[in-house]
């Protein structure tokens, strides 16, 4: 079976006096999950504007890529395909993605 999706991941960034917050909205077409990041920038530290940008963003999408584990685990559980206690072990590693 050959499936092709598109998920569409839209990333919002605000800076407001050496703070950066961030928005990660995934679109599955069935499910819209949401994660938020900030970051902010010591008083005593150069201020790179970039920084703060790649810092917040990752920690909004490390919130969405846990919300999405999370709903697989509970598919999985709901199948009968992962364990309702402990360790979750999956088919695959999530190291050789």
């Amino acid at each position: 079976m050959t499936r092709t999706l598109e998920w569409e991941l839209r990333l919002g960034l605000t800076e407001d006096d050496g703070t950066t917050r961030a928005e990660a909205v995934l679109d599955t077409g069935t499910a819209r999950l949401t994660g938020h990041g900030v970051a902010r920038c010591n008083p005593q530290d150069v201020d790179v504007p970039v920084i703060g940008d790649e810092l917040a963003a990752s920690r909004a999408m490390k919130d969405v890529a846990a919300q999405l584990m999370k709903a697989a685990d509970q598919e999985l559980e709901t199948v009968g395909a992962g364990p309702a206690s402990g360790p979750v072990a999956y088919a695959w590693s999530d190291t050789t993605a």
